[in-house]
């Protein structure tokens, strides 16, 4: 485990309350080994915090662009994989606090780990200072990951993106996803959500995620919509 100065540094950002620090790098595997909060509730503010600054990031850095491109965009730089490859240039998995058995079992560099671990940290930097910090912080650690154009755009698009844009051509209306339920320990909860399609349609997936269980349910969505045409 590194030193928590050299992290802030890569960073960009040097945090006042270092509580939040830790907490935002304590993996709940280690957190219940030791009795201590783990980064799950920062995750979910990272989350917000981290769509909101890519928004306002894209905006203005693409004037041309329509609203289906920037959707497009964020949903590219936003995904698991993309999270995951930005904490890589921080070498961010070094510095997370995993128990035992997650890191016996690769967890350090596991892209859902690293993911969720960086959107902590950016709901740990919201907290500490306030969005002009997270703006700042996620201005430098995203730079080499944005394209320089629209033309440099992937054109992988997750499942949400595509549940979307088909709802919107279909309907003229976006579809609606809800937390059900979560069960389970806290290393091994599951969650349960459901998205609702215009048509009415409502369609429910499991998974160890908030994020991964409303993929999983866009993309059923998707394969119900295609069977329907």
């Amino acid at each position: 485990m590194h030193n928590l100065g050299e992290l802030q540094k890569r960073f960009g950002y040097f945090f006042v309350n270092d509580d939040l620090l830790e907490m935002a790098l304590t993996h709940s595997s280690f957190a219940n080994e030791h009795g201590l909060e783990h980064n799950e509730r920062l995750e979910f503010l990272g989350d917000a915090v981290l769509e909101l600054c890519i928004s306002r990031m894209l905006f203005f850095g693409f004037p041309e662009a329509s609203e289906g491109h920037l959707t497009k965009l964020r949903a590219g730089l936003v995904s698991e994989p993309s999270l995951a490859k930005v904490a890589r240039s921080l070498s961010l998995g070094d510095f997370i606090f995993l128990g035992k058995g997650e890191e016996h079992q690769g967890g350090r560099d596991r892209d859902s780990v690293l993911s969720d671990t960086l959107e902590a940290l950016l709901g740990a930097v919201y907290l500490d200072s306030g969005y002009a910090s997270a703006q700042r912080c996620i201005e430098k650690i995203f730079k080499d990951f944005v394209p320089k154009s629209l033309e440099a755009v992937p054109a992988f698009k997750d499942y949400k993106s595509r549940l979307q844009e088909a709802t919107q051509s279909l309907f003229k209306a976006r579809p609606v996803y809800t937390l059900l339920d979560s069960a389970g320990p806290e290393h091994e909860k599951e969650y349960l959500v459901q998205v609702e399609l215009p048509n009415g349609i409502r369609i429910e997936a499991r998974d160890s995620s908030v994020k991964k269980a409303e993929q999983k349910a866009a993309g059923k969505a998707i394969m119900q919509l295609s069977e329907a045409d």
